[in-house]
């Protein structure tokens, strides 16, 4: 019965982890540029930044998101 606890277990995440991954959350989408807009704000200020602020906009409106 061993074996058919693991079998029955070893699906489950994997169709949880598809689940997970089809709506994407605004906070995970485009990190490159959320990191990159994020360290300019802080480092420079955002007036100075809007260059990264309009890329990382730009990324998520792609991914479908209404920015």
């Amino acid at each position: 019965m061993s074996t058919l606890s693991a079998a029955s277990v070893e699906p489950t995440p994997a169709i949880e982890g598809a689940e997970e991954k089809k709506p994407l959350k605004p906070c995970c989408a485009c990190p490159e540029t959320k990191k990159a807009r994020d360290a300019c704000i802080i480092e420079k200020g955002e007036e100075n930044c809007t260059h990264l602020i309009e890329a990382h906009k730009e990324c998520m409106r792609a991914l479908g998101f209404k920015i």
